[in-house]
């Protein structure tokens, strides 16, 4: 009885919560919803894997630096009008995605997507914190089961969608943020705006802590495997949309559990930076295992699906430790994190693919060596890390559901 007045209770929540749940799925379905597609793109618009790749490096290029002005941005003009802006541009760079006849176009509206998803994911959260009835916890579990919705059902829906063509998943998504779009503008009241605003320069200058900066660079590097995985594996398995989308929708609910469950279990049982390196040994290991066997179509789905562990437990703990790793505030640390993790790892599709052009065995081990150095890095750190340890957030704090949506 209780459990089921506990769950009634989560689900009694106001029209505007529900309303910014359903936009935050479609918005991080954008995250592995063009995996199925890019085989298909590539053969249509006679492309390349490094030029269809480069749909990965603008989308991530434009994320990364749309990062430094989405705390300027809300601090302005209030999380309402951020959140109808990043939609609204969605929209359009979706939309405009799906009607175009070369791959550059592509690559160029997907930077547009980028800057979007920048703005509403930056907001999703603090929004759904404000609106949400029955506290902060029940509030934080509706936004982590709407981000892994989002992340697991993304390559599905691409998959389903682009088995009738590469242009449906975009049109699917700018149909879909269309909606959220007229919800929001509806259902949502309008948010005051943040006590103080912010300066773009204050993620620049959070950089200078050597905590942070450490952290950064270790999540760059493991990066380059990390979109290795996500950019270049659906051409060497070389199967079908359908296939292709079911393999990375394993790969995704892996990195959501791992996320939101398994890995604050593993840290307060063995420590933040311990499974850190664990979960990056794991992952270069399962990189090297796959260009070992890349000709091996089981190993490769097989090491898709299972990297989804390493990855999701790796990127809440990283970005928890991030929060934490300098005495500024948690935004301009997010921010600044962001900022190097997607600009640095950018280049990552583009060189996989083109390494892969020679040698399909070759994106995968360099893959494993990046993410190998990642934990050089974090090694190198560990001194001025070391306070990472002694901070345990409550299960569905702000600061744990902050972790899992800039990690993801």
């Amino acid at each position: 009885m209780t459990t089921s007045t506990s769950t009634d209770s989560l689900l009694k929540q106001p029209r505007a919560v529900w309303a910014v749940a359903f936009a935050s799925v479609i918005a991080f379905m954008g995250i592995g919803l063009v995996d199925p597609i890019l085989k298909p793109i590539g053969e249509q618009l006679d492309a390349s894997p490094s030029q269809v790749s480069l749909l990965f490096t603008s989308y991530m290029l434009v994320t990364g630096i749309a990062m430094l002005i989405t705390g300027v941005v809300s601090s302005r003009f209030g999380p309402k009008r951020t959140l109808l802006v990043g939609l609204a541009i969605i929209v359009v760079f979706a939309a405009l995605a799906g009607t175009s006849g070369s791959v550059g176009e592509i690559i160029g509206f997907r930077a547009g997507w980028g800057l979007g998803n920048a703005l509403f994911i930056a907001t999703a959260l603090s929004t759904i914190v404000g609106a949400a009835s029955g506290g902060v916890a029940r509030a934080i579990i509706l936004y982590e089961a709407a981000l892994g919705i989002g992340i697991a059902t993304g390559p599905l829906v691409g998959g389903v969608l682009g088995g009738f063509s590469w242009r449906g998943p975009f049109f699917g998504v700018a149909a879909l943020m269309a909606v959220a779009f007229i919800l929001l503008i509806v259902m949502l009241p309008d948010t005051p705006k943040p006590a103080h605003t912010t300066s773009i320069l204050d993620p620049f200058r959070a950089l200078r802590h050597r905590g942070l900066l450490t952290v950064g660079i270790t999540a760059l590097l493991y990066n380059y495997g990390f979109f290795t995985l996500l950019a270049y594996t659906p051409f060497p398995l070389d199967m079908g949309t359908y296939s292709i989308g079911f393999i990375f929708f394993g790969w995704g609910l892996c990195l959501a559990v791992a996320s939101v469950f398994i890995a604050p279990k593993l840290q307060r049982a063995f420590g933040t930076l311990n499974m850190m390196m664990l979960a990056l040994l794991l992952f270069a290991v399962d990189l090297a295992v796959m260009a070992m066997f890349t000709e091996n179509k089981t190993v490769l789905v097989v090491g898709t699906v299972v990297a989804g562990l390493f990855l999701g437990v790796n990127n809440t703990l990283i970005t928890e430790t991030v929060m934490i790793s300098a005495p500024v505030e948690r935004s301009t640390a997010s921010a600044a994190y962001s900022f190097v993790r997607f600009t640095g790892g950018a280049a990552a599709p583009y060189l996989a693919g083109k390494l892969g052009e020679s040698n399909m065995h070759v994106p995968f081990w360099v893959g494993a060596a990046c993410t190998a150095l990642a934990i050089v890095a974090l090694a190198t750190g560990r001194k001025v890390l070391a306070h990472v340890d002694d901070h345990e957030p409550a299960p569905h704090s702000i600061d744990e559901a902050r972790a899992v949506t800039v990690g993801d």
